[in-house]
């Protein structure tokens, strides 16, 4: 198995790569599509926060690599502003990364 790593998309409709108008009921029939071009490329979907009244989305996948993340936004034609690799930052990662305390 390849190993996977985190990647955050983002999408605003003032750049044009968020649509106009998407309503919940809209993105929900667009996301099965996306669902589907995503595990077609290798790419695991975790979590998508968007904001329909300000036509914004940012999403966390899990891929190989950024190719991938944006060939899955091709198959399905939808525009993207960035992709970027991240990595998580909670307190249980920063509690573990501490040194021991006396």
């Amino acid at each position: 198995m390849q190993a996977l790593r985190f990647f955050i998309d983002t999408h605003d409709q003032q750049h044009g790569t968020f649509p106009a108008g998407l309503s919940a009921a809209d993105f929900e029939g667009f996301y099965a599509q996306y669902e589907a071009a995503c595990y077609a490329e290798g790419v695991i979907p975790l979590r998508t926060h968007l904001s329909y009244a300000d036509g914004r989305a940012f999403c966390l996948n899990m891929a190989p690599d950024a190719e991938a993340v944006r060939r899955a936004h091709e198959r399905v034609g939808l525009p993207f502003d960035s992709i970027c690799e991240v990595s998580t930052a909670t307190p249980a990662d920063t509690f573990f990364r501490r040194p021991a305390r006396a």
